[in-house]
């Protein structure tokens, strides 16, 4: 990606948004998704949701939704964020069946990250196949969402997207527990102590944008950090994600959403640093 030069105006305008950031999200995900679906020939799919539940409304009528496409027209290269702190730490957890995804749900303390003085607090994490977010209209096999709220109930949430190759460590380690909710209707599956560090970033460059979340009720105002490197999955890790869930779909990917007036910042310390 060449450099780009960042225009002060541009500046100002994502220092507003970050302001707005101050106010409170409402709503954490959705713990049950069967009220809603991913085909859009469904009266409950996508372009719906918002239609499902007052409360839901921002997944229609929202101007600062996620997921978007990070091209590289919206993107302002900058230095001035700093590398993501991240303090995980292992905790007891619960394997979570929602209807359409499968959740890690940190039941202890499970450390967080630091961002601009907040600390957030890291709960849980999911997959999504095929990837929601998209780098320069490119799509990926999968997605993680590693959600954090902070003590006011702000939310951050860390994404990282996967192509398919080499085994990803974290998910071999879930995969028995995975296949056991395969072969039964469990909706929760206790798995013992997890130590988060055990999801790769590698590398400390990043997007960072403020949108929504991606499942109702589309809580806008969320700090979203994209780590920009690609890690790998095998196509095997990506079914037994999917078949784990038992919905008879073959994705849980929401369409991209308008970017409208936002810019996408990178964090990029140095050319020559992963």
């Amino acid at each position: 990606m060449a450099k780009l030069q960042m225009k002060p105006l541009v500046c100002i305008l994502f220092i507003v948004i970050i302001l707005q950031h101050s106010r409170p999200t409402t709503s954490q995900e959705v713990e049950d998704e069967s009220e809603f679906s991913y085909s859009e020939n469904n009266e409950r799919g996508p372009s719906r949701w918002g239609d499902i539940h007052e409360e839901w409304g921002a997944c229609s009528n929202g101007t600062m939704q996620s997921p978007i496409d990070m091209f590289n027209q919206r993107v302002q290269i900058v230095s001035h964020l700093g590398k993501l702190k991240r303090s995980y730490k292992p905790a007891n957890a619960t394997l979570r069946n929602r209807g359409h995804d499968m959740m890690l749900r940190f039941d202890g303390e499970a450390g967080g990250i630091e961002i601009n003085g907040t600390e957030y607090a890291l709960q849980q994490c999911h997959w999504h196949s095929p990837s929601e977010h998209t780098i320069n209209g490119r799509r990926f096999d999968l997605e993680a969402h590693l959600v954090h709220e902070s003590a006011d109930g702000k939310i951050a949430v860390i994404g990282i997207m996967y192509k398919i190759g080499r085994p990803d460590p974290f998910l071999l380690s879930l995969e028995e527990h995975l296949t056991a909710i395969t072969d039964t209707t469990e909706a929760e599956r206790a798995v013992g102590v997890m130590n988060p560090r055990g999801i790769k970033f590698g590398s400390r460059k990043y997007y960072r944008y403020i949108g929504s979340l991606t499942v109702p009720p589309c809580t806008e105002n969320v700090v979203w950090s994209f780590v920009q490197k690609v890690r790998t999955v095998t196509r095997e890790q990506v079914r037994l994600l999917r078949v784990a869930v038992h919905d008879d779909s073959d994705t849980n990917a929401r369409p991209l959403q308008p970017i409208n007036e936002r810019w996408i910042q990178l964090f990029r310390p140095d050319d020559k640093e992963n």
